[in-house]
């Protein structure tokens, strides 16, 4: 007996496989920072490795999916994903240029992501709206006042955008005839 995962790179997206690994990547980075707080910072740095992994994969799932949205914005958003996760590993093990926090390539990141779901045809806006305001909470962290006064709030909105997104995913999906009537209209535009 075999198992075979399907990330579907040219087909239709596989919503739930994406969403499967959004949750993994939560449940990773919690796990991660649990071992932290308990000062098992060995056992924090190996799982966020794998947590930045899933973070990666995701990213590339996400390419795909948004791709018939806009393909420049999609590959855009990835590179800064990817970037941004690359800054994220590199810190762990203080190796990351001085004063460049992963926050400046993630919050970009979600802001892309909310703006190209609401301009897709096959999720709901209410999740782009919530991812972008996401985005906005995580560029504020790059500003120790506002940070210093906001950072819960911000914290539970990317929570609550992110995970908001991740369960649709999970639950519902995408609306996959429109996803595909939207890559149809983006192959003949090219």
């Amino acid at each position: 007996m075999s198992v075979h995962l399907n990330l579907n790179w040219s087909g239709e997206p596989n919503a739930r496989v994406t969403g499967a690994v959004y949750l993994l990547y939560f449940l990773t980075a919690v796990l991660a920072q649990t071992f932290v707080s308990w000062k098992l910072v060995f056992y924090g740095n190996a799982v966020n490795v794998i947590a930045f992994a899933f973070y990666m994969l995701l990213t590339l799932l996400f390419y795909f999916m948004f791709k018939p949205v806009n393909r420049m914005l999609s590959l855009l958003a990835a590179l800064i994903s990817l970037a941004g996760s690359i800054i994220g590993l590199l810190d762990l093990f203080d190796l990351a240029p001085p004063k460049l926090s992963p926050l400046l390539f993630f919050g970009p990141y979600c802001l892309l992501i909310g703006f190209l779901i609401l301009r897709s045809t096959f999720l709901p806006g209410a999740l782009g709206c919530l991812m972008m305001l996401a985005g906005l909470g995580w560029l504020a962290f790059l500003s120790p006042p506002i940070a210093n006064h906001l950072s819960l709030y911000i914290e539970i909105l990317g929570v609550v955008a992110e995970a908001s997104l991740m369960f649709w995913l999970l639950v519902k999906g995408v609306n996959v005839p429109r996803w595909k009537e939207q890559a149809r209209s983006a192959s003949i535009g090219t």
